[in-house]
This record gives C-alpha cells, structure tokens and sequence, in this order.
C-alpha cells in the first residue's frame, strides 16, 4: 500500500537543470547558433521555482498519458468510443464505463441489466445520483471474482467524490497488465512520450493534481506489485505444463487425469469421466498448434522455436478442458430432451390432463411458462398441432420448440378468453347499476375502454351515445323476456353504430363551424367554397364562379352577427349572393348587346334604335342617356370598340360596363361642346354683319370660339376680311340653308346647328346641302390665321431691314466667288498646257542669260579661277579651325564617347560569346585574357581560407563553451538537489576556466593552424587522411549511409562535429553544394528503407529532416527568421490588452477571476466546468468571439508575411523540400498531391517556421533583456497564433475540444489555399547545378584544392566509424573507400597521430591530456586519390579533357585562325614562338611570388604538368590528347573540335561570376566572424555569472566549515531483464522473447560521481558494457527524448532509468 500512498509518478520528475534561488534571480533560455539549448542566467538572478513548475507540468503531463492509455485499452474492451482524455475523469465518476468494462471480463457476475443508467440519461440531465455508486460496488465485485490483488482497489469517494482520481486511473493499469497475464484481455499501450497534449491541457491537469493534494501512484512499479501478490509459482506452473505435454506423447487417459490435476497448474472444472474426450482433445490441439507453426515458419529450426511455439500453454488447455466439459453437458442434456419430448407426445395422444401436465412439467425438456389452469387449452391445441402435423406432408412428433410456441399460444389464448369474459360482464353490471339510477355514461364507457374488449374503435368523445343506445338495447332485450344481458358481439355493433351516428353529427357541425371559421378568419374563397361544397351541409346551389361572393358575403354576415353562423344562415347568405350573381348576368346580356350592335361590322345608323334601347335597358342602370345623342353614342362606343380591340389585338373584345359609361359621359360633354361652339361662330357671324369692330374682336377672343393667332393690332383688318370673305360666298352662289349650318368638332365628328330656331343634331338634316352662307369655324380661323401672318411678316421685314441688306451684299459676294472658282478650275483642268507655256518662256529667258554670263566669264578667265582657289582654301581653313576647337573645348566628352563606343563594341562580342551556343574561335580568342588570374584574385583567395579557418576555430569553441556552460547548468542544478557536492562544481569550474585560458592564448596568436611540423609518418598518414575526406566530401552516398548505421542518439552530435565540419559549414557555393547533395542521397535512402507511409515523416522525427532543419537555422537561416517574423512578433509582443485564450475553460475562469477582482466577493458560479458547460455562458461566448478575431487578424498578418517570404527563405530548405515531394511522388505515386504537399508543409513551416513563432527567445528571433522577459500571456498568445497557422498549414479544422474555435475552420479552409500555393511554389527551385554553377569539371579546373579544418579526435573518430560499419557503407571490395580505408591501415590513436603528447603534470590525469591534444586542429588539403590513374576511368578523361583546354588557351592567346584546327596544323612564327615563352616564364615567376606568400593554397598539379612546353610541342601534345578524347566521344573533329572552344567560352563566362561570389563569401564570412564573436562574449559573461555563484557557495562553505560533505562510495546494483520490464525501464529487447527476459541480467555500477558502467549477460553471454553519464542522461530527458538504444538491441525509457538510479545510487524517490 505503500506504492500506492507516498510513491511518485511513473516516469518521475524531470531532473532538469535548476540553479540555486537565493538571490531571487530570473532563468532564461537561450538557443545558441547551432541548437544547443542552455540556461542564461543573469547576474545575482537565481529562482527555483520556475524548474517546481517544469517537473509539475512534467508529472501532469505523464498523467494524462496515463489516462490516454486507460482510455484507449478500454476503448479496446467495450468497444466503444469515450470521452476526450481531459473529460474522461468526470465521465468514469458514474460508473457506468466500468460497469460495462466488468461485463467485459465478467459477464456472468456483471450482466448489462445491472447497471443503473447505463444510457447515462439520468445523469445528463440531473447530475450524480447515489445510485450511480452501485455501478462502482459491482464493478468491485468483478475485481474480486477474476482474483485481483486488493491492493489495487480504489474506494467510493475516490471516484464519486473525485477525491483520488490517480489512484482509480492506477487500477485500470493494474487490472490491464492482470487481466493480460490471464489471457482475458489485451494488454495496454504506453504512449508515454508519444501522446501529445496542448498546453492548456497540461496547465489544466497540473492545477486538478495540486487541488489533489496526493502524490501520483507507481504506474512503473504495478508489475512488481502483481508479482508479489499472485501466488503462482512460475517455476512449478512451467514444469506442470511441461508435464502435461510429455503426458500427451508418451502417456495415457489415467497419466493425464494425475498431470491435469497437478495443484501446480492451476486448471479448475476436471472431470475424471471425461478423461479419454480431455486426452483425444488435447492431442489434437497440440498437433495442430505445431503444424500451424510449421506452415508459418518453415526454415525454422528447433533451436530457434520458443518452446511454447509447439507446447500447449496453461492458457489452451484450460480452455480446452471447459470446451469438452461444455460439449459432454450439451449431449447429455440432448438424450433428456430427446426422451422427455417423446413422453409429452404421448400423453397427447392417450393420457389425462394430469398425466400431460406432470410431463409438461418435466425439468429435462426445458420447457417454461407452463401455467396448471391452462391444461385444457394446452390439451386441446397441442392434439390439433398434433393432428395437423400428421396430415400434412411433414409427420412426425411436435419438438421442443413446437411445444414451446404451442405453450405460448396457448397462454395468451386463455389469459385473452378470461378477460373478454370479465370485460363484458363489466359493461352489464355497469348498465344495471344504470337503470338503479347508481351511476351515469362514464362508468358504462370505462368499462368499454377496458384493454380485453378489444374495442379499437371506442371514442370516450361519444360517450353519451354508447350510453343511451347500450340502454336501450339492454331494456329491449329484459323486455322481450330473454336473459337480458349483452354478448360482446352485440356491445361490438352497438358501438360500431354510435360511431358512426356521433361521427355523422359532428361533422355536420364541424363543416358549419369551418364555414362561420373561414369567413371570420377572412379564409381564402376557395377554403369556404369547400366547406360549402361540404356533403353534411346542405345549403342550396352553390356556384364554384362565385366564391370569393360567398367569401365575402359571409364575411360581412359574420361580422354583423357577431358569432358563428348556424345552418340556415349560411344557407340564406348563399340564396342572398346568388340573387346578386342572377342580376349581375341579366347586366351582361345587356353589355353584351351593345357589343354587338356596334361591333366592326355593324351598320351602326341602322341599328342605332337597338343600341339606345340596350343603353335604356332597366338591367344596365346605365346614367344621362340622352335619345337626340343615340347617333353620336353609337358612332363613339363603335370606336372605341376598334380601339380596344387593336390595343388588344383580340378583335371580339368586349366594352365593359364602366366603359360604355365613359363613352356615354363622353359623347354628352362632345354634345354640348359642339352647341357653344356653333353658337359662338353664329355670333361672330352676327358681329360681322354689324361691322362693329370691338364687337367682331370681342367675339373672336371668346374662349368658347377657340380662334388662335389673334392679334388686337389687326382689329380692323379682321373685320374687313371676314365681311369679304362672307360676301364672296353669297357672290358665289351659296343658297340659303334655312340656317343650318355644319361644324366640327375637335374629335373630327360633324355637328348640325340652326342658327335661326337653335337646333342642334347629330345627323344631317333633310334638305340640307352642306353649305351655309355663314362663316365657319375652319374659315374664320383661316381668314384670322392669314391676316396675323401677314402682319408679323410686314413687322418683321420693317424690323430687320439692315440685316437684309446685309444678306444680300453676302449672295452678291457668292456670285462673284462662284465665277472666280469657275474661273480657276479652268487654269486646274488645263495645268498642264499653262505650265508648259511658263517653262517654254522662263527656258528662253534662262538660256539668253547664260550665253551673256559664259561670254563674260571667258573674257576673265585667268581672274575666275584665281578667286575660286582662294576661297574655297578659306572654307576649308576656316571649317578644320571650328572642328578643332570644338575638339579642344570637349576632350573629355569626345573620351567618354571613345570609351562608350569601344565597350558597346566590347559588350557586342561578349554577348555574342555568351548568347551563341557554338562561338567562332576568333570571338573566344578576344576574351582569353578573363582568364588569367591577377594577385588581387590570389589575395582574395587567402583571406577567403584565413577567414574560413577562423570562423571553423571560432564555431568549435563557441561550442566548448556553450557545452561547458550547460554542463555547469546541470550540476548546479544537481546540486541544488542535492545530488552532487560543491567540490564537483568547483572541479568543474575550474576545469572550465583552464579551456576559456587556452582558447584566449589562442584567440591571441590567430594562427591559422598547418601540418608542418609532423614527422614523415605522420604526414603520410594525413596524405590518406586528404584523400579520404576529399571521397567522403565528394561522393554523398558514404556519410548517407554512415548517418543510418549509427545511433540516432550520435547524429545530432556527429553533424555538428564532423559533417559540418568536412564541409566547412557551407561557407561558399561548392561546399554548400556538396552539402546538399549529401542531404538529397541520405533523403532517398530514408524514405526508401525507412518511410511506410506518409505520416511516419509528420508524427516521427526522421534524421535528415532533422538535420537540414539544424544546418538551415544557422546564421543565414535565423536572420531570415527575424527579417521575416521579427516585426510581426514585436507587434503582438507589444500587444499588451490582448489575451488569446483559446479554451472555453480558461476563458471562464479569466471571467471568474475579474469579476472576483472587481467586486471583492467571491463569485458564486462554480468553478469546475467543462468545455460545454463554460460556452453556456454569453460571456464566455463573447469573449471567445473576440479572441477568434483578433486571432484571425495577426494568423493573417503572419499568413500575409510568410506568403511573401518566397524569395527570403534560404535555397538549401526549398531545394530539400523539392527533392522530399519527388521522393514521396516517386515512393506513394498514388497518394494525392494535397497530403505531399502536406508533407512538405510539415518541413516548412512546422519545422523550420514554427518553432521561432513559439518561442522567439530562444531562437534569437526577437531581443529579450532581463527587464523585459516574455510573460505567460504573451507566450500564450504567440502559442495561439502559431496554433492556427499549423491547423493551415495541415488542413486541420478544429473540432473536439478545440470546438470553441470551429468559427475558423472557413478561415482554416482559406488559409490552407494560400499554404499550399506557397509550399508547391517553395518546393519548385532551380537544380543545385544550376544554382551554384557546378559540373563535371568543378573539381578538376579549382585553382585551388579545398581546404577542411578539423581536429585529430574528429579525424579518429571518422576512421573509427568508417572501419567499423564498412561494410554497409561500401559494399563492393572494389569500392574506392574501401581502398584509401585499406591504404590507411588501422585507426590510429591521438597520441600515434600526433606522435606523441607532454607528460602529465604531478595530480593532471593522462587522459585529459590527451583529451586537450585531440581537439587540436588541422588543415586536410583535399586530394583526389584517383585523379589521373587508369586510362579508361571517367575520371581520368575529365582530368585530360581540362589539361587539353588549358594548352589550347596557351596557343590560342599568342597565334591566332579561323578555328581550332587551323590553329593547330599552322606553323607558328618565330615571333609567335617568342611570345609564348615570354608568357611562360611570367607565368613562373608568379607562381614563385604565390609560393612564398602562403604554404596553404597549392594549384592543383593537374593544371600544371604540360604548360611548359615549347608552341610546336604544346600543339603536338593537344592534338594527341584530342585523338584520345575523340575515341571517348568527348570531342569531334568533324566540327573542328568545338567542344573544347565552346567549354572556353563557358570558362570565360563563369569567371566573372566566381569572383564576385568569391567577394560575397568573404563579406559573409566576416559576418559571421562578427557575429560569433559576439556569441562568444555573451557565453564568457553568462561563465562570469555562475562563478559568482559557485565563489558565493564556497564562502559560505567556509563559514560553515566541512559538515555535510560525502565521499563518493563505488556501488553496484544487479537487475534481471525480467524485473526492469515489469518497472517499465526496459521496453523491448531485438531478438529476445519477453518470456525468456529472466535469463537477462544487467549490472549498473558506478564508477565516478555522475558516471555509471552497465553491463549485460544475455543467456549467460557477456556483451560489450556501456559507459553512462547521468548528465547525458538528464540531457535526452530535458529535450524530450524518452526512449533510447543500448547495447544496439535494448530499448530503455530514459525517464525511469533516471528514477531507477536517483532512487538506488542517491536516495531519491524522484
């Protein structure tokens, strides 16, 4: 109970490094250049609190493993889907999920019908009840029926009360591994160190432990406990099983009874009459096991079989012998059946009820349900069963299940018939005590609703109707003297009839009501004319056309009386509308008759009598219809007819009533109109006769008479021209009219007024003639019309008369224009002629002008020319003195010119050199001198190797002093515990302080270190080591595969220290090539041997990956970082109001705690929620919403930033990403783009991006004093950000426990778009070749050879490996590595190499010093072994293809052709010969000048054994060297071997780009000499902090004098492989079977203070001992490493090794 009580967690504390906190200090982490994680700690800044906060959210962590384990090995039992991990603790509180887990393994003891709420409804609604703690009290009971250990038992409030969560978790642990050993259940998983947690959810946990206020149970130490606690006997369990099987080959039925029942081997339920079915059984259980095995493995040999692999184990025979005990049960249970059936038949057919019932009752047959009262039901039903069998085809005796089903029926026939009976003497009592007037319906429908009437129909609504018409039926039948009860048949029809009369009735009210409904709710017309059409209603005719009438009119009914109508009101409503409609069409025929009368063609004045009667029709109502307009009304009404119809296009379209109203309201005002009008023109007929001229203008500006153009000015003239114009018509023979007269109205219609009586009429009078004496109004407004006219046009005329004089000089200019154009296209059409004419005349007067000038020129001759001659000298002179001074004045624009034209013309060769694939001879020829190398070029190239070397130097040390500083962490953090004692500290110290002395020393000389000082031996052997360096640098495949044969622990180390340094960190573009390529073939090998699928790269942590993450965060890589993420991080960084709190939970408790904060009350929401308790909360919600989008604002501005970064992000990742996508296309070819692409993803940004956005600090992403330290909330918020960027950059929606945030997953989804163009476009670059300018030749043409710095450990180390897996590096024994590795002979030591180091000082041990040579540094010139040996070798024709080019750029430089094989066959000159050697012995002189000047640079022999030769010879040379060259189809002498000028011109043009890269690389390398410096000056202040420390603890001490220190005391432990298993230190051994781990020792011993020796024995071979440094340990441990590999088989779980020791070498229990 101990364990259970006072023990610590299963993989205990995580003993990081902590310093002492007696100053109060601050600790923070730094991340140096490399990766190496070590604590920074400010002066007088110590605080111990922060590494009590590390190992509790370490303990919280292994818990929820714990419980990840838990839920998932239950998840296996029950087979179904729990909770989250953080949620399953509250969900285990009810008991349910272990009451189902009990039925698991004990159904018998915890059936499914014993749980209390096992659907969990009762405790989702209401909470815990005390119920539910039956379920744990039975799942107790299950833990005692399987034989569990009570050590292990929880108790109630343990779990109900969640009073010790741990200590329940602890039991389904113990239960697991129990059950397992018994074969009952699988065994759990240990996810410890590969479930991932959030940290929320580890925040969370380790805030529910600390309210615990226990200690976490031994999860380690439960093997051992069972152990203990179980009573086998493994030993004598074995040998019993093992005489089982023996029994089995050799012995017989009474052996095996004596050997089963061997206490020993523990079997139950033997039975001795069942021995020979146990030895027949048993038999061939084992024979099967082993044939199964045979056809499994079959080259096995019985050496290499585990025993059990043929043997029976304990297990199968206990489950054979209760398969043959259940076997023999069943047949003898089958005889007893057989024989208690055939009774039963028999006593069907002849025996009595009491002698079927007795064999009916017979326990052998099984038969259940037999009910004594039922026996003549029985009887008679199984004798018809049995009756029916026999006459059809079938036969044969009823069976068990028959009689079973016949037994049944039976039943419920019986139970059925009784309660019929019942049923209906209820229902005439109930209507005795009726008509004893004792009770009323109700009691008579009670008794008809009873569930054995089988009345389906009975509706208590129709109560009343069962009563009266069962009375009546009952007092019938007492009346006609029967017995007068009723039979359940006639109550049936009874209330059949009621039904179907109480139906009828209420659906006659119902249809009512829904009419009286529908008009009062204002229903649509066609609702209420199916309720009217209703068959119980009957209300008259009712027309489907007049709905919305009806509709309308019961409205309006409705609304009046103020209720529901009844019946006969809705029926006089209906009569009432019908009426309306009968009227209403008796209107239409009418309308209808006017239509035809005055459709098109109807002869309207035939038949306009008819349409005055149709518009007087006592059904038209139709108002003013006048009989003297009846002409006019039907002349309107047929227009307007027409008109409908053409606007309608429907030439049968109908007049509406509202529109012959129109018309006839229309043609009654047209009517009277026309009188005013006819009477206004009498009038002014009237007014002119009288010649009154006021009167006449009066008359005219009537507004009846509508005259216009009136004009008071023209008075008279109107007057006068009216009496002419109505004088004239007399003079013209008018007669008189008798005074009618016709006018017109405005609409075109003809009106007849008399003038003298005052008639008026539509139609034409008799005898009228249509002319009048009178003026008409068309006349008198043409007269007024003319007379106005003229009058405007005199003013106007009189108004513009200068304008008009104008005008007219304007047509007089046009006519004289027009003739001088005619004029002038006269001259244009006869050009020509005119032309001629002028050149005739001008030629005749031109010619006599010549023979004047030439007569006189020849009478002056001698003076003529005398004059020209002096002039024209003058012009010259005067013109060459312009040009010259102009010259003087612009010397310098006239050199710029010069200048300007000759580098176009430069510019126009090269280009023509660069852009021609095949340039002439001639145009290389031009540009030779490119490539010489001048003394600023060699100058270049030694500060570039003096600062490679330094910057090597500086890298190593800053290392030293970054391992130092973290050793010096560690065992301060030891002491604080102490584990250690100050003397190790000091000693450690000290030590520290010797290597920073020696690194000033160095520092101080600056020396760039050399091989000369080595004897002869020793600088042949590092000759080998050149050679062997140059193979591993040059060729990938070799550290590809060293790099997997090694321990993954050893990569990390082996990078940094040797890879990186083969190919001096990839200071320039050949070493940074190289580097990749090597990273690109160790890539392949990976994911071709190692990958199985695609997420093994995102879940595991695979080497290369790791590795070209570490190489690309090195200085360029982390400035990119800060360019690119820094900005962003300083923003949130100052971002001081915001919170991002992603969980529901923590949200609420912010919530809980302001509040608190503000009022100073405690708040009385509880504080222990859920996620989904916490979101019912507004303000949780809102605050959420919130978060969500400022969230979304910085996810974006960093999404923003990252998808600009394409061109900042350093080639060497996106090329290795490049290469990841072919390979996984390459390896899955059918697995979609988007999970490649994911994939690639997981590099970019998860690995490289993420980490910077998580902790910016430690990568040096953003600047952090000790003032400023980052606080939780910004940690937390970065968290956030970087939470939702990698949920993007995955397509990872949120769900679960992350559902606060599923509002994003749109925004996830829009993201992820971006992610994936951006990572499809990162992993698309150019080739490495391309990128960096490397070929074939590279190697071959260097000025230079290439030079490492590396110390001579490193170079043993090498060796070392190289030799011991050299034969997977190198398969072939021919292989080149395999030769130099032969050539180099065994691995030196330090001391061989170095030829020997100093003696050791009195008290200075040996092998520091030897430790202090070994980091002594050397330059390894890199040779290739190969160059040049063997004629055949690819090699060896690059090497002669670039000597050949170089002599050719000799004889090139001093003798020109037109290309490169006239070149050769052309003799050269003396003077050519003589050039040549002049350049020779230039060249000499300047490599003499470069030999004295540096011992470090050489050019390479290659380049310099055949360019001494004479011009001739030299040609000679090449031209057989281009003969060997053709026959390796390199070159062509068809083409005049091209091939070699055009890899010249290449030359040419790489060499400008050479050098400026070489000027890069030396600026970058000052950098970066800088910037160590730099770091170097940060390690030496933080060294300065902790000797502060150490001197303020040794003063201390002082005071304190020697109490309290320890010797270190030798101690050794010894453990079985067996028992570290059941502690879980051990995890699995390669090639050794769990049950044979007993013959599996190890020893632990130590042998220094934080130095342990393990040594093994596997099946009593002793294996190779491994040297273990406690501080190595607490390494693996602090960078989460939690598994690791010994002895190359052994897998062990770091955490519990360092528990194992704390606890056995120091004490400690964690």
């Amino acid at each position: 109970m101990s364990d259970l009580s006072n023990g610590g967690s299963g993989a205990e504390a995580p003993h990081l490094p902590v310093v002492p906190a007696e100053h109060g200090g601050a600790k923070h982490e730094h991340q140096t250049d490399h990766g190496v994680k070590h604590i920074k700690i400010e002066k007088y800044d110590y605080d111990g609190n922060r590494i009590d906060e590390k190992r509790k959210e370490h303990i919280a962590y292994e818990y929820l493993c714990h419980l990840e384990e838990a839920k998932k090995w239950i998840e296996t039992c029950v087979k179904e889907e729990l909770p989250p991990t953080t949620e399953l603790e509250q969900a285990l509180r009810n008991g349910v999920i272990l009451s189902k887990l009990g039925h698991f393994y004990a159904p018998d003891i915890m059936p499914l019908k014993k749980i209390y709420d096992m659907d969990e409804s009762k405790y989702r609604a209401k909470g815990l009840h005390f119920k539910h703690t039956d379920n744990f009290n039975f799942w107790l009971e299950t833990l005692k029926f399987v034989g569990m250990p009570k050590i292990f038992y929880p108790i109630t409030t343990d779990l109900y009360d969640r009073k010790n969560m741990p200590r329940v978790i602890y039991c389904i642990h113990a239960l697991s591994l129990y059950l397992h050993k018994l074969g009952q259940a699988p065994l759990i998983e240990d996810l410890l160190g590969t479930a991932i947690f959030t940290e929320e959810e580890i925040s969370a946990m380790k805030t529910e432990l600390d309210k615990y206020g226990i200690q976490m149970p031994h999860f380690g130490k439960i093997g051992g406990i069972l152990a203990n606690e179980m009573p086998v006997d493994e030993v004598a369990l074995h040998a019993a099983v093992m005489a089982i099987n023996d029994v089995l080959d050799k012995g017989g039925q009474l052996e095996l009874m004596v050997a089963l029942k061997n206490a020993a081997a523990h079997l139950i339920k033997l039975d001795p009459a069942n021995a020979a079915r146990y030895h027949e059984a048993l038999r061939e259980a084992k024979a099967r096991k082993a044939a199964r095995k045979a056809e499994q493995n079959p080259g096995t040999g019985d050496e290499d079989r585990d025993v059990y692999d043929i043997m029976l184990t304990q297990a199968d025979i206990q489950d054979i012998v209760n398969e043959v005990n259940t076997t023999v049960k069943k047949e003898i249970s089958a005889v007893k059946l057989r024989e208690g059936l055939s009774s039963i038949n028999q006593e069907i057919q002849s025996g009595s009820l009491e002698s079927l019932l007795k064999a009916l009752l017979l326990e052998d047959v099984h038969l259940t349900g037999v009910i004594p009262e039922n026996i003549q039901w029985y009887k008679d039903i199984l004798l018809k069963s049995t009756k029916d069998k026999a006459e059809s085809m079938v036969g044969g005796s009823l069976t068990r299940d028959e009689i079973q089903d016949i037994l049944a029926i039976a039943n419920e026939v019986a139970e059925h018939t009784r309660a019929v009976v019942q049923a209906v003497l209820s229902v005439n009592k109930a209507l005795k005590q009726v008509s004893e007037a004792e009770a009323s319906a109700v009691a008579v429908l009670q008794a008809l609703l009873s569930d054995n009437l089988d009345l389906a129909d009975v509706i208590p609504a129709n109560g009343q109707y069962y009563y009266d018409e069962l009375l009546r039926a009952k007092k019938a039948k007492e009346t006609s003297q029967e017995i007068g009860v009723l039979t359940e048949e006639e109550i049936q029809q009874i209330v059949h009839r009621m039904n179907e009369k109480a139906e009828h009735d209420r659906n006659v009210a119902m249809a009512v009501e829904k009419i009286s409904l529908s008009a009062e709710q204002r229903g649509s017309p066609e609702e209420v004319l199916h309720a009217l059409h209703s068959s119980f209603v009957s209300v008259g005719l009712v027309d489907d056309s007049c709905a919305a009438l009806y509709s309308t009119a019961l409205q309006k009914a409705v609304e009046e009386k103020g209720r529901s109508l009844s019946q006969e009101e809705v029926k006089a409503v209906v009569e009432q509308v019908n009426e309306q409609v009968r009227l209403q069409n008796l209107l239409q025929a009418a309308i209808m008759d006017i239509n035809a009368a005055v459709r098109p063609d109807a002869d309207v004045a035939a038949d306009r009598a008819g349409v005055l009667r149709a518009l007087k029709s006592q059904y038209a109502h139709f108002e003013s219809v006048q009989d003297s307009n009846a002409p006019h009304y039907a002349a309107l009404l047929k227009a307007a007819r027409a008109a409908k119809a053409e606007k309608c296009g429907d030439p049968n379209v109908q007049l509406t009533e509202q529109e012959i109203q129109a018309v006839i309201n229309k043609a009654n005002v047209q009517t009277q109109e026309a009188i005013e009008l006819a009477r206004a023109v009498a009038s002014i007929n009237s007014k002119v006769e009288s010649g009154d001229v006021a009167a006449v203008l009066e008359a005219l500006k009537a507004a009846v008479a509508n005259v216009r153009s009136i004009s008071d000015e023209c008075a008279e003239a109107y007057c006068k021209k009216l009496a002419e114009a109505k004088a004239k018509k007399i003079q013209d023979g008018v007669l008189d009219s008798g005074g009618w007269t016709e006018h017109r109205t405005r609409d075109g219609y003809v009106f007849y007024y008399n003038v003298v009586t005052g008639e008026s009429q539509w139609e034409k009078p008799e005898g009228f003639s249509g002319q009048s004496r009178e003026l008409t109004k068309d006349e008198i407004q043409a007269v007024v019309i003319k007379t106005t006219a003229d009058y405007d046009r005199w003013t106007l005329l009189k108004a513009n008369e200068p304008t008009i004089v104008q005008m007219q000089s304007y047509w007089r200019g046009v006519m004289v224009r027009k003739e001088y154009q005619k004029k002038r296209q006269f001259l244009k059409e006869h050009e020509k002629e005119i032309v001629k004419i002028q050149a005739v005349w001008k030629g005749h007067k031109a010619h006599k002008s010549y023979k004047q000038r030439l007569e006189y020129l020849n009478q002056k001759k001698d003076q003529t020319v005398l004059i020209q001659s002096v002039f024209k000298m003058h012009r010259a002179r005067k013109a060459y003195q312009e040009r010259h001074q102009f010259f003087k004045s612009h010397v310098a624009d006239i050199v710029k010119l010069q200048s300007f034209w000759r580098a176009k013309k430069a510019k126009q060769d090269y280009k023509q050199l660069v852009e021609v694939i095949q340039p002439a001879t001639s145009a290389v020829r031009k540009f030779l001198s490119l490539l010489e190398q001048s003394d600023i070029d060699f100058s270049e190239e030694l500060e570039c190797q003096r600062l490679k070397a330094l910057v090597v130097q500086q890298i190593r040390a800053n290392q030293q002093l970054e391992q130092d500083l973290y050793t010096m962490d560690i065992k301060i953090g030891l002491l604080v515990k102490n584990t250690i004692s100050l003397e190790d500290v000091v000693s450690h110290s000290r030590q520290v302080n010797k290597n920073r002395t020696k690194g000033a020393k160095a520092d101080g000389q600056d020396l760039v270190p050399s091989t000369g000082g080595f004897s002869k031996q020793t600088q042949a052997k590092i000759e080998g080591y050149q050679h062997l360096f140059y193979m591993l640098q040059t060729k990938p495949h070799y550290f590809a595969r060293l790099i997997f044969e090694m321990p993954q622990s050893k990569t990390n180390r082996f990078m940094e220290n040797v890879i990186l340094t083969v190919f001096n960190y990839a200071h320039n573009n050949r070493e940074q090539y190289l580097l990749l390529k090597m990273f690109e073939t160790a890539l392949n090998e990976e994911i071709n041997n190692k990958v199985d699928k695609l997420a093994d790269i995102i879940t595991g942590n695979p080497t290369v990956i790791k590795m070209v993450v570490h190489f690309t965060r090195g200085v360029r890589g982390q400035n990119t970082l800060r360019d690119l993420l820094g900005p962003l991080i300083q923003e949130v960084l100052a971002t001081k109001d915001v919170v991002l709190l992603t969980s529901a939970v923590d949200v609420y408790k912010a919530w809980i705690n302001h509040m608190e904060t503000v009022t100073g009350e405690p708040s009385k929401l509880p504080y222990d929620v859920s996620n989904d308790q916490a979101l019912e909360y507004e303000e949780v919600r809102t605050r959420i919403a919130s978060t969500v989008t400022a969230l979304t604002d910085f996810s974006n501005r960093f999404l923003v930033s990252i998808m600009e970064s394409l061109t900042k992000i350093p080639y060497g990742i996106k090329f290795i990403a490049m290469k990841l996508r072919l390979a996984l296309h390459e390896k899955f070819p059918e697995a979609p783009e988007d999970d490649i692409i994911k994939v690639v993803g997981n590099l970019l940004y998860y690995r490289y991006m993420n980490p910077a956005i998580v902790a910016p600090d430690a990568f040096d992403i953003v600047d952090v004093g000790m003032d400023n330290q980052l606080t939780p909330d910004q940690r937390r918020n970065l968290g956030a950000i970087a939470k939702v960027l990698q949920a993007a950059a995955a397509c990872k929606i949120f769900e679960g426990e992350n559902a606060a945030l599923s509002c994003m997953n749109s925004y996830i989804h829009e993201a992820w778009g971006k992610f994936r163009d951006f990572f499809s476009k990162a992993s698309t670059v150019e080739t490495a070749e391309e990128k960096f300018g490397i070929d074939e030749y590279s190697d071959v043409i260097m000025l230079t050879k290439p030079v490492i710095y590396i110390s001579v450990k490193e170079v043993v180390s090498t060796h070392s490996l190289l030799l011991e897996h050299e034969d997977a590096i190198s398969p072939k024994t021919d292989d080149p590595l395999r030769i130099i590795l032969k050539e180099l002979g065994v691995c030196p030591t330090v001391e061989s190499l170095l030829g020997g180091v100093r003696d050791a000082a009195p008290g200075e041990d040996p092998q520091d010093i030897i430790n202090e040579a070994g980091k002594q540094e050397i330059p390894l010139t890199l040779t290739n072994r190969f160059e040049g040996v063997g004629g055949d070798d690819s090699s060896s024709m690059k090497t002669l293809f670039v000597r050949t080019k170089r002599m050719v750029v000799d004889v090139l430089r001093v003798q020109p052709g037109e290309n490169l094989t006239s070149v050769l066959y052309t003799p050269a000159t003396p003077e050519q010969e003589e050039e040549h050697q002049t350049f020779i012995r230039k060249r000499e002189q300047l490599e003499q000048d470069k030999v004295h000047r540096s011992t470090t640079i050489r050019r390479s022999e290659s380049m310099s054994g055949d360019r001494n030769l004479p011009l001739e010879g030299m040609k000679r040379k090449i031209m057989r060297n281009l003969r060997t060259l053709e026959q390796e189809n390199m070159v062509n002498s068809k083409d005049d071997y091209q091939e070699i000028v055009n890899a010249i011109a290449k030359d040419i043009r790489n060499q400008h780009r050479y050098r400026q890269q070489r000027k890069q690389e030396l600026t970058r390398l000052q950098e970066t000499l800088e910037k160590l410096k730099t770091k170097a000056k940060f390690c030496e202040e933080q060294m300065e902090c902790y000797n502060v420390y150490v001197k303020s603890c040794l003063d201390r001490l002082g005071k304190m004098g020697s109490k309290g220190r320890t010797e270190f005391k030798r101690q050794t432990v010894k453990y079985t492989a067996q028992k570290l298993f059941e502690k879980k230190v051990i995890r699995d051994i390669e090639g050794l079977p769990q049950h044979q781990f007993r013959s599996a020792t190890f020893e632990i011993t130590s042998t220094d203070i934080g130095k342990f020796e393990i040594s093994g024995k596997f099946l009593g071979i002793e294996v190779q001992r491994v040297e273990l440094v406690f501080q190595d340990l607490l390494q693996l441990q602090y960078e989460g490493l939690a598994i690791m590999k010994m002895f190359g088989r052994v897998t062990v779980n770091v955490n519990l090794l360092i528990h194992l020791i704390n606890q056995k070498f120091y004490g400690r229990e964690g």
